[in-house]
């Protein structure tokens, strides 16, 4: 095992509704960075008044939700001078802001499902086709989501996604074969398709053992394989993400065109997850992609100094 000299301290937990999730995530990087030789702290993240050590050298990003991947995390530690693994504070706002995100794939020609916005003030009408997906702006893990398969549904849908939002997307219900797309190091990584037993792939289906099953490579044609993976990466590059990050993209059953719903820019990090998981569909072990994810930090940190 190689001894790493530089303190990695891996950022966990947070405020926000994936606290769990996230010390899942952070406790797993931890033990991947420690196997691989790195010096590890581990720092429990519940707001903005964190201590790091000050020989730290990298913040590694374990946290999911508000106050991790919506770049107020990212822009305080740009404030503190410190170097972090991930996208940067304004990529990491505009993918967790599905409202944003949507407008940016829109404008680089990124395939994406057709929607609506609605605001409290707004005419609770909607003019898209049923049935359709009604989510908050802002959250992650499908917190808030609603498939509306009837319009007498939509009322209660919209009382849903707005106890955590203030802005409420709706989307184009597309039916397909869930697909996501790692991307690691500018390059996308084996797909991997995500077959939920019942209902869709909401919080409940993504964290209960069972419910969900996962295949990859996802089986698919060359050619489908490349559109769909070109398309995430697309919408990476539009987005302006860096390092890594996992996309999310639905394959239309009818014509097997690619949808790009939204981009995770912190995904979650078990050894279990879906980034790992295609990762290690490449050959890239779990211990070696958290080290990555470190070594891509230190070179921006080493063309800072």
């Amino acid at each position: 095992m190689k001894v790493r000299n530089e303190k990695i301290a891996v950022l966990m937990g947070g405020p926000s509704a994936e606290r769990e999730v996230s010390l899942h995530s952070g406790a797993a990087c931890s033990a991947g960075l420690r196997r691989a030789g790195w010096r590890v702290c581990d720092v429990d993240v519940r707001g903005p008044e964190f201590a790091l050590e000050p020989d730290t050298a990298v913040a590694f990003l374990a946290l999911h939700g508000t106050f991790g991947e919506d770049g107020a995390l990212q822009r305080l530690l740009e404030e503190r001078r410190v170097t972090y693994t991930g996208s940067g504070a304004q990529a990491s706002s505009d993918c967790f802001d599905k409202i944003r995100a949507k407008g940016i794939f829109l404008e680089a020609h990124v395939p994406t499902p057709r929607c609506e916005v609605l605001t409290p003030g707004s005419v609770r009408q909607v003019t898209l086709d049923l049935p359709y997906v009604v989510k908050p702006a802002r959250q992650g893990s499908s917190v808030g989501i609603t498939i509306v398969r009837e319009s007498g549904q939509l009322a209660a849908a919209l009382e849903e996604a707005f106890r955590f939002d203030d802005r409420v997307l709706v989307e184009e219900f597309v039916d397909g074969r869930e697909l996501t797309v790692g991307i690691l190091d500018g390059e996308p990584l084996p797909v991997v398709e995500v077959r939920i037993k019942s209902g869709f792939y909401d919080y409940n289906n993504k964290y209960t053992k069972g419910a969900t099953e996962y295949e990859v490579p996802a089986r698919l044609s060359d050619a489908t394989t490349r559109a769909v993976q070109a398309a995430a990466l697309a919408a990476f590059r539009a987005a302006g993400c860096r390092d890594y990050a996992r996309v999310d993209v639905l394959l239309d059953r009818r014509d097997e065109q690619p949808s790009v719903l939204e981009i995770n820019t912190l995904p979650g990090m078990t050894e279990t997850s879906l980034l790992p998981k295609a990762a290690a569909a490449a050959g890239i072990g779990f211990e070696d992609l958290c080290s990555r994810m470190v070594e891509m930090a230190l070179e921006r940190r080493v063309a800072h100094v």
